[in-house]
Formats: C-alpha cells, structure tokens, sequence
C-alpha cells in the first residue's frame, strides 16, 4: 500500500482545525449582550425607565461572564439586575436573585409584577433571613450587589420624638464578605455598585445617608482576600454634594454612584 506522508499531515492539520474550532469558548457577555437583553419584549415599564439611570450595559460587563454562567444578585430585591442576567446568560445559566425579609418586603413590587404573569425557567428566587446567604462554596461564577453595601453598615436607629437614637448594632461585614468570597469559584468577579459619601463626613453619618465612602468599600471587600481590577464612571455625577440621603425627592435616582469590580485570585 502506498504511503504518502504528506496527506497525512495534511489530513491531521484539517482535523486539528476543525477540532479547534469546533471547541472555541464562548464570548464574554459585552454591551451589546446586555442592550440585546434590555431590548426583550415583555420588560417592567418601570425597568425600562430605569435603564437609562443605572446603565447596565456598563455594569454587567465587569462581571466578565459568558454565556452559561451561574450568578448571584445579592440583595437584588425586585430583581431589576436578575431578569437581566437572567437574559444574557440564557437557559444553559442560572442567576440567584437573594433577598432577606427585609430587601424582599423593598421590592415586592417589582417582585410581584416580574414573576406573577411571567416565569423565569432560569431565576432561583433564594430569600434568607439576615446577612445568612446560604449560596455555597464556589458555587457562583460571578456575583453583584447594588446600592445594597452600605446597609450592611447602618446602625439600626428609632425615633424616640426628640431625635433618632441606636437600637442596635450593624451586622457583621466581615462575615458577609467572607460568604461572598467563599461562593465565587477562583477566578470569578464581584461588582460593588454603591451610592457615593463625602469622606470627610464621620462614618456613621454617611451610613445613615445610605450612602458608603469609595475607600473604604474597597479596604473592606479586599480585606477578606478580593483584589480590585476595575472600575467604572458611568454612574457618576459630579452634581451630587453628597450632603442628602439617597431617598430624597431631590437627588433619588441621581446619587453619585461608583462602580467597582474586584477578583477572587486563581491560587
């Protein structure tokens, strides 16, 4: 039998070539993803106008997902964020759209309208109580909190008819930073969208704005292992004195926000 040496080379580097680009992965969920998800039939009128305030198509991205990817939306309430994660990880994906009581009863709203007529095969709706989250270890390829950092840190307060006085203590940071970081697989991201305070203010003070300092989100995220990578100015606003609570008339849904993303390290 005849032998040719050459259409053997030949006949492997085809193959090769096709096995190549038979196992190309998949592409990192961009803008374009994220504006194909907010474009979807059937999205909350509310969602829609909340679009072009929280910009998710320069949020989203920093969690550099593919298609496919298991992610946690914590403290995600009425599950703005979660319905667009949900859309552009698909159906081979899965988000968790966490709540506590407390975030749940915010959001009932927009729970109710999103998932009373409509059903979402890809969404967990995981509801626990406190800062107890319940989501495993490294279970998540991603995982983002928005403007919800910061209650963390709040000082439980009542009105006793003269002034506002504590009742209490803020939870444990550390502990919830720590469950984060054990959910996320090696490698994997955690995006902090916060409403920005004034640094010069005491702490306490900016807590009970609900807002946070940039700073010190970022020591308190790194200090249980994260290591920052990027970060985000789309949700800036430089109008913003930082001086009001973010539920004022005057300045709610125009707060100064940062965006952060940060890593959990491979090794």
């Amino acid at each position: 039998m005849h032998f040719d040496l050459q259409q053997y080379f030949t006949f492997f580097a085809l193959v090769g070539a096709l096995l190549s680009s038979t196992f190309v992965g998949a592409a990192e969920i961009d803008a374009a993803a994220v504006r194909t998800a907010m474009s979807e039939d059937g999205r909350l009128p509310d969602d829609i106008v909340r679009d072009s305030r929280s910009k998710p198509e320069a949020v989203i991205p920093l969690l550099r997902i593919e298609s496919g990817a298991t992610v946690v939306d914590i403290f995600g309430s009425g599950g703005y964020y979660s319905e667009l994660l949900a859309g552009v990880v698909g159906e081979e994906g899965e988000v968790w759209l966490h709540n506590n009581d407390g975030f749940e009863a915010w959001g009932i709203n927009g729970l109710s309208d999103r998932f009373d007529k409509r059903e979402f095969g890809n969404i967990n709706r995981h509801t626990r109580s406190g800062i107890n989250l319940d989501i495993g270890e490294e279970t998540m390829d991603a995982a983002i909190i928005v403007m919800a950092l910061h209650d963390i840190y709040v000082i439980p307060k009542r009105y006793n008819g003269e002034e506002y006085v504590p009742v209490g203590k803020p939870a444990n940071a550390a502990y919830f930073l720590e469950q984060i970081y054990a959910a996320l697989k090696p490698g994997s991201r955690f995006v902090v969208v916060e409403h920005a305070g004034d640094a010069l203010m005491e702490s306490e003070e900016v807590f009970d704005l609900h807002r946070m300092v940039e700073s010190l989100a970022r020591s308190e995220v790194e200090s249980v292992g994260f290591r920052f990578v990027e970060s985000s100015d789309a949700l800036r606003n430089p109008n913003d004195d930082r001086s009001m609570i973010v539920f004022d008339s005057d300045i709610k849904g125009q707060t100064d926000r940062f965006v952060l993303s940060f890593e959990k390290p491979s090794n």
